[in-house]
């Protein structure tokens, strides 16, 4: 493979990373205005503690239909082309973020509410189910073979930077508008916003040009009638793997950047502002780990660099919990949040394991089914198990109870020094 970047390939990268940041963007900031959907989707009657859960699990559905678009979406990738399947999925979530600033409410509707915010929620999760694992393959067959970590490390941060993006526009929402402005109809505007970065992603995903590699493959006549078929039977391992390297992710994102601060918030008292501004510099950390590893692995292999992250990532998780818990020291609790993000930049090794696991034939097709079946399983159940968490740690006086999320994401920290462990011989 060539040794470097034209300026067309590099305008291809960068479109392909912007639209990645745009559609996750689409999808996540539902979490940045989760308190506005508990007051207006459920009912009123319900408890505080009800509604919270209850709006996590809406938010979990969407990891359970991942695995459905990420494998049809995969397949037609392996076959016809990786860049059809960037068109059709940001095509598919355009139409729920725009369906959700329009959505009616529990007061509106009744129990049609919460059904319509699952069903938009499960439209979402069909989109994002072919979004990354097809960038990710997009990016690894334009890398050469000594960058592809700091390659893939740039497109893994420019998603988180997605998240980023969402924080950006709740603190501009927060300064424009006052509580009960958004409370009562300025919550919308970020999802409508999202509908028009969606359409600027579809815009912008005209320019991308199809892999080499897949033209190759194409040439040669080397694509596979039925990849998913190919990866069931001679990929178990590969699957195994991908899935257990999966779940780091979803820690890494759903818990400390998603749910953590909004945990914070209620614990500590801090300001809405402040909040979300430590929130954006966890993001922040976290993007920098992203490039960070990336740029280590290339130098010093995947499997060492990955094995450093997980121990400093699960010891200051711990930490991170028992001051937010335990010790409930702002100061403390920030500098152990940041600094756990940054190692969070683990989820990178994602990407970077999933892709030497399966051959190019099958190459989408292996990195979505497992990718999106392990997000589906863990995204379904940890923002309700976290939410579990976060009632009885701020219950109870029980050190162990009050940091059982960090114990949490540490037996996630050693799942991926297995991982790492597994892959040793190989990278």
């Amino acid at each position: 493979m060539q040794q470097g970047f034209s300026r067309q390939e590099i305008k291809t990268l960068g479109l392909s990373s912007l639209g990645g940041t745009l559609e996750f963007y689409d999808f996540i900031i539902f979490v940045f205005f989760q308190s506005y959907f508990m007051t207006h989707f459920f009912p009123k009657e319900l408890s505080q503690e009800w509604q919270l859960i209850n709006t996590y699990g809406a938010f979990a559905a969407a990891y359970v239909a991942r695995p459905f678009g990420g494998v049809i979406m995969a397949h037609f990738g392996d076959k016809f082309g990786r860049k059809n399947m960037f068109m059709l999925s940001i095509v598919l979530m355009v139409i729920p973020t725009f369906a959700l600033a329009l959505a009616p409410t529990f007061a509106q509707v009744g129990y049609f509410a919460p059904i319509f915010l699952v069903l938009v929620r499960l439209c979402q999760g069909i989109a994002i189910g072919g979004e990354l694992p097809g960038a990710w393959v997009f990016v690894r067959e334009h890398s050469p073979e000594h960058s592809k970590g700091a390659y893939i490390g740039l497109l893994t941060s420019s998603v988180v930077g997605g998240i980023l993006l969402g924080a950006i526009v709740s603190i501009i929402m927060q300064l424009i508008f006052n509580e009960a402005e958004l409370k009562e109809w300025a919550w919308r505007i970020p999802f409508a916003l999202g509908g028009i970065f969606g359409i600027i992603s579809v815009y912008l995903r005209r320019f991308l040009s199809e892999t080499p590699i897949f033209k190759k493959m194409k040439e040669s006549d080397l694509l596979e009638e039925l990849p998913i078929k190919k990866v069931f039977s001679e990929h178990k391992k590969g699957i195994f793997i991908s899935m257990l390297i999966t779940w780091v992710l979803t820690a890494c994102v759903v818990v400390l950047v998603l749910i953590v601060p909004n945990f914070a918030k209620s614990v500590l008292q801090i300001e809405p502002i402040i909040n979300t501004c430590l929130q954006m510099g966890g993001i922040l950390f976290m993007m920098i780990g992203c490039i960070s590893t990336g740029a280590l692995s290339d130098h010093f292999g995947i499997s060492r660099v990955c094995k450093v992250f997980a121990i400093f990532w699960g010891v200051f998780s711990l930490l991170c919990f028992y001051e937010l818990y335990s010790h409930k020291n702002l100061i403390l609790y920030t500098l152990t949040y940041l600094i756990a993000c940054y190692f969070a930049g683990i989820m990178n090794f994602t990407p970077l394991i999933m892709t030497e696991c399966f051959p190019v034939q099958v190459r989408f097709s292996g990195i979505s089914f497992s990718y999106n079946l392990a997000y589906a399983i863990a995204g379904a159940y940890i923002p309700v198990l976290l939410a579990q968490m976060h009632i009885m740690a701020s219950k109870t006086n029980s050190i162990l109870l009050q940091i059982s999320g960090g114990i949490y994401l540490f037996i996630i920290s050693i799942i991926a020094y297995i991982c790492a462990c597994l892959v040793a011989k190989k990278m």
